[in-house]
């Protein structure tokens, strides 16, 4: 079956980490992206498009600053629903391809921009990266041990708050476009997305719920019913036991009763409640504890790593992990009932430029043009 996305052309700029995945999420949802690649010194670019990011999309080598390299761009995009870039302000209007050069070709066109900073403001036009935009809302200083804030990998600003709010942002565009004919430009700025996901932990502190601190909150690792605990064999189980029918199961699974011991509930009592539970989760392995909670409505699971994940009974049973190439990754996601995504394979990097050519009209002698001046391989 194919996916809901079916029907929908987008095309994707040379661009590292959330636009790539952005063009991997919408082609694993059933749209036909259309990839531009580097041609020349693609440096850190050239892992993407060979890579598993690059999987089921269709590419084009070109060098944008040599003749005809934009106009290449702007006839895709008048075949195309969405166009999604992530250079820094100003790059794709110096190149005869901003917004309004685009939009002129195709008026129902939604351009969708990623970048960390915004396309304005006094830190539009310098580098960053997760962890920069991250410290900027407000949310790095609340992640990590009391010591020093941690960066959580490049999970939340690159992914969480940049591909997939323009993922949001470009369907958003679309539905409207196409019920008034009308495109516009989707702005996605990485601190603001990531902001955005902080919204219950604002609201937490507008009611006086939560400190400006870590590990000082319940959802930080400062309440001891919601942390880590590492077993005998130096791995860890992961607790989230925040309701109290919850903290009853697992009190009573480590062979304790609720009236005995230490609260979770009482910040009093968060330093007795976390040395218990250190001591007793240390006395037996990770799959000994896993076994235990497995039946249990306690809200415990093991820490498992990237390499054991994709083999949890869970994870088989839902087939929640696909192989594309050499690499594991996760499944399309969401399921959808009726139209299911499908993760397809890897492209070769410029193997599909002869035929985008011939469908954008260009005639042999013109591709050999292009060639020659060195804008196409």
């Amino acid at each position: 079956m194919p996916g809901p996305l079916l029907g929908v052309r987008i095309l994707e700029l040379p661009a590292i980490g959330p636009v790539p995945f952005l063009g991997a999420l919408l082609s694993d949802l059933g749209a036909e992206v259309v990839r531009v690649d580097r041609l020349r010194d693609p440096g850190i670019f050239g892992m993407f498009p060979s890579g598993p990011l690059g999987r089921g999309r269709r590419s084009i080598g070109l060098d944008l600053r040599k003749p005809g390299g934009t106009e290449v761009v702007l006839r895709l995009a008048e075949t195309c629903d969405a166009l999604i870039e992530g250079f820094r302000p100003g790059v794709m209007e110096r190149l005869g391809i901003g917004p309004d050069e685009v939009l002129a070709r195709n008026p129902k066109l939604v351009y969708g921009r990623m970048t960390g900073w915004g396309q304005e403001g006094p830190l539009a036009s310098t580098a960053g990266h997760d962890i920069n935009y991250l410290a900027l809302t407000g949310l790095l200083h609340g992640i990590g041990p009391k010591d020093r804030p941690w960066p959580p990998a490049n999970y939340v600003a690159d992914f969480g708050g940049g591909s997939m709010f323009l993922a949001l942002g470009l369907l958003a565009g679309i539905l409207h476009a196409r019920s008034t004919g009308e495109g516009q430009v989707v702005d996605v700025a990485m601190t603001e997305g990531a902001a955005y996901l902080g919204a219950m932990t604002r609201t937490f502190v507008s009611m006086g719920g939560w400190q400006d601190e870590r590990d000082a909150n319940l959802l930080d690792g400062g309440a001891p019913n919601y942390r880590c605990y590492e077993t005998s064999d130096g791995k860890f189980m992961a607790v989230g036991a925040i309701e109290p029918q919850f903290w009853a199961a697992l009190v009573g699974a480590i062979g304790r009763e609720v009236d005995t011991t230490p609260s979770p509930y009482d910040p009093a009592q968060w330093e007795a409640c976390a040395a218990l539970l250190t001591e007793v989760f240390a006395t037996k392995t990770r799959e000994e504890w896993a076994a235990i909670f497995a039946p249990l409505d306690a809200c415990v699971a093991p820490v498992l790593t990237l390499a054991e994940a994709p083999a949890h009974p869970h994870n088989v049973a839902r087939g929640s992990f696909v192989t594309v190439g050499d690499a594991t990754l996760a499944a399309p996601a969401p399921k959808f009932s009726a139209t299911p995504g499908e993760t397809l394979g890897l492209t070769e990097m410029l193997a599909a430029g002869p035929a985008l050519l011939a469908e954008l009209g260009y005639s042999a002698a013109e591709v050999e043009e292009l060639r020659t001046a060195g804008t196409i391989s």
